[in-house]
Parts: C-alpha cells; sequence; structure tokens
C-alpha cells in the first residue's frame, strides 16, 4: 500500500510508549526462557541502568550498553527471537503501556497522519510493539544477520541521541514528509535532537532536563505518571461519594 501521508507523528517507546525498557523485558522474557545466566542478565541490566543514566556525550557507555543489548541475542535465530518477542509484548510490554500516549498516537492516526516508533531497542521489537498497535512503522537498532542467526553485534550505530534525528530526516526524505509539520514525543533529554528536528515537539514523561528545556522552549508537556498518581489517590474517595450521593440521592415513586 503506498504511504501518501506528508505529516507523521515520532514516538520514542521507553517511558514514552511504555512504563519501562523494552530491551530490559526482552532480557527478562528470555532469561525465564532459559537463554542465559543470572550472571548474563545482571551485566545487561547494570548496562541498562547506566545507559539511561547518562547523557549522550559518554561514548564508553553507551557502547557499553550497546555491546550488552546485542550480545545477548547473539547466537539465536531471527524466527525464535521474533517468536519470544511477540510472547513478550502480550507478558511484560502491553500491560505497561501508558494509555495516554497511545490516546495521542491515535489521534494522529484518525487525522490520516503517520505513527513511526523510534527507539534504541531492536528493530524486531519495535517492529512488534508497532504491528500490534496498529502504527504504521517503527525505527530501531539494526542487529546484524547471518543466514537467519544473530551475530550479537549491530548493524550500523545504535538508534540513540542525534541518530534518531538522523533517522527520521532520511525516513522523511523517503516518504515526502515536512518535518517543520511534523510531531515528536520523548520523555528523555537525550532525544532532544529528535524533538528538534519537527516543527511540533512534544515532552511525555519527561526527565528534569527535558522538563526544564521543554519549559523554555515552550514545548507541550504531557505527564501520565502524575494523572496515573493523582487517580490512584484519588480513585477510593471518588468512589466513596459517589456511592455516597447515591444513598442520598432521593428514588422516584
Amino acid at each position: 500500500m503506498a504511504l501518501t501521508s506528508q505529516r507523521a507523528a515520532f514516538f520514542d517507546v521507553d517511558n514514552t510508549l511504555v512504563r519501562g525498557s523494552t530491551l530490559y523485558f526482552l532480557g527478562r522474557g528470555m532469561y525465564q526462557r532459559g537463554f542465559f545466566t543470572k550472571a548474563d542478565i545482571s551485566r545487561f541490566v547494570v548496562a541498562n541502568i547506566r545507559f539511561r543514566m547518562t547523557g549522550t556525550e559518554k561514548a564508553e557507555v553507551i557502547n557499553k550498553f550497546q555491546n550488552a543489548a546485542t550480545d545477548f541475542i547473539g547466537g539465536h535465530s531471527v524466527e525464535d527471537i521474533k517468536k519470544i518477542g511477540e510472547e513478550i509484548y502480550d507478558e511484560f510490554v502491553s500491560p505497561k503501556l501508558w494509555q495516554g500516549t497511545c490516546e495521542i498516537a491515535r489521534s494522529h492516526l484518525d487525522k490520516g497522519e503517520e505513527v513511526w516508533l523510534v527507539t534504541a531497542a531492536p528493530q524486531d521489537m519495535a517492529n512488534i510493539i508497532a504491528q500490534r498497535l496498529g502504527l504504521t512503522g517503527a525505527l530501531g537498532s539494526k542487529a546484524h544477520i547471518e543466514n537467519g542467526i544473530y551475530t550479537g553485534t549491530l548493524d550500523g550505530k545504535l538508534l540513540h541521541g542525534v541518530e534518531k534525528a538522523i533517522a527520521i530526516q532520511e525516513l522523511a526524505k523517503d516518504h515526502g514528509f515536512e518535518l517543520k509539520d511534523c510531531y515528536s514525543y520523548s520523555d528523555s533529554h537525550n532525544d532532544i535532537p529528535l524533538l528538534q528536528a519537527v516543527g511540533h515537539p512534544c515532552a511525555i514523561n519527561p526527565d528534569a532536563v527535558l522538563r526544564i528545556r521543554a519549559l523554555a522552549e515552550g514545548w507541550p508537556i504531557h505527564d501520565f505518571r502524575r494523572a496515573r498518581f493523582i487517580n490512584r489517590l484519588l480513585g477510593p474517595a471518588v468512589s466513596r461519594l459517589a456511592a455516597l450521593a447515591t444513598l442520598l440521592t432521593p428514588r422516584k415513586r
């Protein structure tokens, strides 16, 4: 089917669309299925945490995460990892979706605009998420494959920081998008290049640095963490008030 939309919305995944790390969910699911040891998963978790807490200028930390992110799927078949990825989506990712972000994505689709995920997570996992949510497509980090087997290395660069901006610029050329008319969404200051690449940047569940930047630039901010906390806090009280109102309302005879 030909893609004719001239406008698109680009969404980061981890903590923007999903509460937590997609790659961590994949690693956890593979560990539960006996693909590797506790020591392996511990090394990966440490690298993941350091990556999430470190700015883009620390290439050494990014490289360590990049190696951890590809090593653990090395030697496994593409078909096996795809099957596991689909199971992990159902088990871990789907329950962790930010429904507010999903609604924003659907609103773009309803207007005839394309919606693309842009994530450092593996391309194959990003594809599964996009397909399950009915989105247009996904851009992710590409793992190198030989004869249907992951080699444990990346094919190209980790899709992180400025690489995300470069990726959507290339996609825009191929699909005829006017980036000044497009939208992008992220939770992380590491994605400021992605946000600056479009005419309508938006912060979702922003970290402290991104929140300051968004306020300074006048970018819209959506914080579903706060709404979730308020709903959890006020939910029982609202329910009690509703029940009381029902009791006090005169019944029609």
